[in-house]
């Protein structure tokens, strides 16, 4: 059965799970676990990936990320590749390291943000790293020390996660800290590391109970996300496709979505190459730096270019949430 393709685009949420071969040691000591995360940030930074959550365990690794322009599966090679060579001649040994291809899922972010980082930070618990909660509230190999402010991890995002838990750092991270404490009892949760309508309607028997209500709800393994938002999903990767063509082609193709989204919006072609920030103006551009970015495959440059601004702004607009 031919793989799928991967759903991704400059700012989707991934759940991100990476498994050493035939389950074997990804790391066996502090020197492997400084080294493969000591790349993941290094390239996290370049790339513009922003990391949310993560776990480390001896043969597999959890990861709540946001992809950056470049992608995830660049992300993805060029820190595995790296690792691997690096581990492999550290301990002697030849062959692949890691399991196939990395798993990636989907995220719907309103549904889901908040059960994925619990779980991902849980896995050390689950798996006897440590032996209590307090334990790994002072654990390095894991993004949930950070979050309570006890250990530095510069590549991991902090504060958007407690964003979603208070208005100040204090009470944030003290509502953070409870319900981490909440989901222990839960254990393993299958329905959060597959995906598509079984895993988020919690599981089949839930799936056979609704079937008569919504027969038309959509699952996909690789997202994890209510039927609507997986319909929705597959649609925008299919309109998304980059279109054939060359240099030339995509810039007339580019040149032609720029002029109808400034004569939809009232905004002239000199406005919006000027880097005016007036009214709607920003707004429009963000849109456009991410149509340009992900569904023509244009460079950073090349949009900033044509849309009056930086390279640093384009990548901000590309990167950042649809909404915000």
């Amino acid at each position: 059965m031919p793989r799928q393709t991967r759903l991704d685009s400059p700012g989707t949420l991934h759940h991100v799970i990476l498994r050493g071969i035939e389950r074997g040691a990804i790391v066996t000591d502090e020197t492997d676990r400084a080294q493969l995360c000591t790349r993941l940030g290094a390239l996290a930074t370049a790339t513009g990936t922003t990391i949310y959550a993560w776990a480390l365990l001896p043969n597999h690794c959890h990861l709540l990320l946001r992809s950056g322009p470049p992608g995830l599966p660049m992300l993805m090679r060029r820190w595995l590749t790296g690792y691997a060579i690096t581990f492999n001649r550290r301990h002697k040994r030849v062959g692949h390291l890691f399991q196939n291809r990395y798993k990636s899922i989907v995220v719907e972010e309103d549904a889901y943000f908040r059960e994925l980082v619990r779980y991902i930070h849980l896995n050390p618990l689950r798996a006897g790293l440590v032996g209590s909660l307090p334990e790994l509230d002072r654990y390095p190999w894991c993004g949930h020390a950070t979050v309570l402010g006890r250990h530095a991890v510069p590549w991991q995002d902090r504060q958007y996660v407690l964003d979603g838990f208070g208005r100040t750092q204090t009470q944030a991270v003290r509502a953070y800290r409870a319900y981490v404490a909440a989901g222990v009892p839960l254990g393993r949760r299958p329905a959060l590391v597959g995906g598509g309508l079984v895993r988020s309607l919690g599981g089949w028997a839930a799936v056979r109970a609704m079937r008569p209500r919504t027969p038309t709800d959509t699952a996909d393994p690789r997202i994890l996300g209510h039927g609507d938002f997986v319909a929705r999903l597959l649609r925008e990767a299919e309109a998304h496709q980059r279109p054939r063509g060359g240099p030339a082609e995509r810039a007339t193709h580019a040149a032609r979505i720029i002029r109808a989204a400034c004569a939809k919006t009232g905004i002239t072609l000199d406005e919006l190459a000027a880097g005016s920030r007036r009214g709607p103006i920003p707004a429009l551009r963000a849109s456009l730096a991410r149509e340009l970015v992900t569904r023509l495959g244009l460079s950073l440059a090349e949009v900033a270019r044509r849309l009056g601004v930086t390279t640093s702004a384009i990548s901000r607009a590309v990167r950042r949430p649809r909404g915000k």
